[in-house]
């Protein structure tokens, strides 16, 4: 599976013959993961190619231990016809979810199965490269416990919180290489000696529910990710959109507020000053001082302080009606942001995840509402609203989602690129 799977000097080695099949054996691999197990005749159909030309590639998989024989499908007249799909453990993804003050991390097999369970080590991201070398400590730990054969491990996901330029390879928030000539990815390709994939959480996020959440078999969707801040992912003509450098979803920096409150990004007026978790907890704190009747008055000075929009939440769920009030004031503006998105994009579905979803109809009743004013019906009317139902592991799927959606298609157009 390793030379299979390979950008390296492999090809190089294989003829014009040779290097076909292996183009071949490719694409057989990625129908079987995303579709599952098929009969000779499905591979024939689907790739135009000949029942012996098939059945020899097939072989030749089942002879390298990718591919198996697992039951029989339906018949048409005659015999019931073998399934084959890919062996169980035939390959594995590291999957890393990267946070400010923790690294979370799990080995999935093909079978989309975690088979380490999640694994949190008290790895800080750093500015500079400093966590490389600990991030590297923790996968080898981690790879050692579960026993898996490094050769079959196919490729790295990683997502970090920031600004991340995917198509370089690059962070601008987090493990900057100011210094290096080479590229994030590039660097961590030489330490883990596999493909390596970075993307930006809430691109992640997306690819997690493009995959495995509510936007599986859609093909225009947005997934708004609320926490302290705000995020947006974009699933387009059924791709996720990065692009020209691969910052794009930058929607909580968009102006809305005419010399409004100063944003952490430098600019005034930000959406993410009015509709974000941070817009959250400075609305519940003016409000506290100003003497709002609520069970978080109750709080004391050092709780007020380091107020979190979980606990706000919690509040409006018992009944608070000021929880409720200025979870409706940031749901309202939200709403204003989404009916821009609606507008320039004409999604079928908006996905709203992260914290701040977890207010359910705290949050989509006034989202709602808002819609219904600022956006034009014969959109708005196409466009569904509906909550994350991934849980807290959302990322760590994302980053198996993104090894995934990557890792064959580099493959087949380097395969294809030798072929010129």
């Amino acid at each position: 599976m390793s030379a299979l799977l390979s950008e390296d000097t492999y090809l190089d080695t294989l003829n014009h013959v040779e290097r076909k099949k292996h183009l071949q054996k490719l694409k057989i691999i990625k129908f079987l993961y995303v579709k599952g197990a098929k009969t000779n005749a499905a591979i024939c159909e689907h790739f135009t190619i000949s029942a012996p030309t098939s059945m020899a590639l097939l072989n030749e998989l089942i002879s390298e231990g990718i591919v198996e024989k697992q039951g029989r499908g339906l018949s048409v007249g005659g015999r019931k016809p073998d399934l084959y799909g890919l062996q169980e453990n035939s390959l594995f993804v590291l999957s890393i979810e990267m946070e400010k003050h923790k690294t979370r991390m799990a080995i999935f097999n093909n079978k989309d199965k975690n088979i380490t369970g999640i694994r949190t080590f008290p790895l800080q991201i750093t500015q500079d490269l400093t966590a490389v070398d600990q991030l590297y400590s923790c996968v080898e730990e981690l790879i050692q416990s579960a026993g898996v054969d490094k050769n079959k491990l196919i490729g790295v996901g990683i997502s970090v919180p920031g600004l991340v330029a995917s198509k370089e390879g690059n962070t601008y928030t987090y493990l900057l290489t100011t210094h290096s000539s080479e590229s994030l990815e590039e660097i961590l390709e030489k330490k883990f000696k596999k493909p390596v994939f970075i993307q930006n959480d809430v691109k992640t996020i997306s690819l997690a529910e493009y995959r495995f959440g509510k936007a599986r078999g859609k093909k225009d969707v947005l997934v708004v990710w609320m926490d302290w801040g705000i995020g947006l992912g974009m699933i387009m003509d059924g791709k996720l959109r990065s692009g020209a450098s691969g910052f794009a979803g930058e929607f909580g920096h968009i102006p809305v507020v005419d010399d409004g409150l100063l944003c952490q990004c430098g600019k005034r007026g930000c959406l993410e000053t009015v509709a974000s978790g941070m817009a959250l907890v400075r609305l519940a704190k003016e409000g506290i001082k100003a003497g709002a009747v609520s069970m978080l008055s109750e709080l004391s000075a050092q709780e007020i302080e380091q107020l979190e929009p979980p606990v706000i939440i919690e509040a409006a769920n018992r009944g608070d009606q000021f929880a409720i009030r200025i979870l409706s004031e940031v749901g309202i503006h939200l709403g204003k942001g989404l009916a821009i998105l609606i507008q320039l994009f004409n999604p079928e579905l908006i996905i709203l995840s992260g914290t701040i979803a977890e207010a359910r109809q705290y949050i989509t009743t006034p989202v709602q509402q808002s819609l219904n004013t600022y956006c034009m019906a014969q959109l708005r009317e196409k466009t569904s609203i509906a909550l994350s139902d991934l849980g807290e592991n959302t990322l760590i799927l994302g980053s198996l989602a993104l090894v995934m959606e990557n890792i064959f298609e580099n493959n087949i157009g380097f395969a294809k690129n030798k072929e010129v």
